[in-house]
């Protein structure tokens, strides 16, 4: 079992870690959560907090859709089967005396207990495969409710981060279990000096020296990935507006709506006051970007849908690049498919980082 210590203290449980192999695979839904907490607790201000952290609304997305499915489970009530899920959460301060917040304060020993007595800057530990194969535990401790709150209200979205990383991880893995279209990535190093890992299921539409474009249709859902290429000027091409002119021109010239409807193609939708386009700096595979997000639509306002990109350069060859994942899909709930789409993007690399 590995751990990943988030506050920098070292906590230790009572149960062992013996018989790993022998370990159910985890189960459940991406993006569920269960909240194992003290009742009283869960439905007061800590429980509050918790799920109003990890049910903040996933940006960029044309409905409202929490980035996490939070389910509260009674700490008397975790059998076998809720033990199995693949995102557990468990939360107790030491100020609570209740059968349930006793029951987790079990799961401390009594040298960890005393720790977090002495370091109220401590507050969460994370685990991987405590009962199942494939599970992430996360612990939420501290000394009273107070202390707990404040961390989580300064320090929550690095728990967000957390199990947004390890969803995209669990992704990378079932998306690239049948492997990659080999053929994409070779053209790419050789025309474009760049590479990303393309999963099984998506065509080839369009590619060229600036642009290439693959797409995966099926009745319900339309998912795209493309990848644009022009000379790399200044720093001012990482503005958001800057950014948006650069989509929207190749959206202009490749992404048409209906091939046979003359101009018909698609832009990045600037006029809905509640979902703005957002930027923000991110580091992407080590490499300073900008991430974008928000909504696009077809120039005559026959679909639309929501995207997500990031823009980088390439210094040794003088490039600038604008990847991205959009989706048609108006009759689903869209968090997944973005998710499976951003893992996808995390797998571009330029020149710096691919051997030919």
């Amino acid at each position: 079992m590995k751990g990943l210590l988030i506050s920098g203290l070292a906590v230790f449980f009572l149960w062992s870690c013996n018989g790993k192999e022998n370990l159910p695979p985890a189960s459940g839904l991406s993006g569920d959560m269960y909240l194992v907490m003290d009742s009283v607790q869960w439905q007061g201000k800590l429980g509050e907090v918790v799920d109003s952290l990890f049910r903040i609304e996933m940006e960029g997305l044309p409905r409202k859709e929490s980035i996490f499915h939070m389910r509260w489970i009674d700490p008397r009530k975790l059998n076998f089967v809720l033990k199995q899920r693949r995102n557990l959460i468990f939360a107790v301060t030491l100020d609570r005396n209740s059968a349930g917040a006793n029951m987790l304060k079990g799961l401390f020993t009594p040298e960890s207990l005393e720790k977090i007595k002495s370091d109220p800057d401590s507050y969460v530990l994370t685990m991987s495969d405590v009962y199942a194969k494939g599970q992430e535990a996360m612990y939420l401790y501290g000394n009273t409710e107070k202390e707990l709150i404040a961390n989580l209200r300064s320090k929550g979205h690095y728990l967000i981060e957390h199990f947004n990383r390890k969803e995209k991880e669990r992704l990378g893995v079932s998306l690239y279990k049948s492997g990659q279209i080999t053929g994409v990535s070779d053209w790419l190093k050789q025309n474009m000096d760049c590479d990303i890992k393309i999963p099984f299921g998506y065509k080839l539409v369009i590619n060229n020296k600036e642009f290439l474009w693959m797409r995966q249709i099926n009745p319900s859902v339309d998912k795209d990935i493309f990848i644009a290429a022009v000379p790399y000027q200044s720093q001012d091409q990482f503005k958001k507006e800057n950014l948006i002119a650069l989509r929207d021109q190749f959206c202009e010239k490749y992404l048409f709506e209906d091939p046979e409807v003359a101009n018909s193609y698609l832009k990045t939708e600037t006029t809905v006051p509640f979902i703005p386009v957002t930027t923000k700096e991110v580091n992407m595979n080590g490499k300073y970007a900008i991430e974008m997000r928000g909504l696009w639509r077809a120039n005559n306002f026959s679909m639309g849908g929501p995207f997500v990109g990031f823009a980088m350069v390439d210094e040794a060859k003088g490039k600038f690049y604008y990847v991205e994942g959009f989706t048609f899909s108006p009759s689903k709930d869209q968090r997944e498919i973005m998710r499976e789409l951003e893992t996808i993007l995390g797998t571009f690399r330029t020149s710096e980082a691919i051997t030919k």
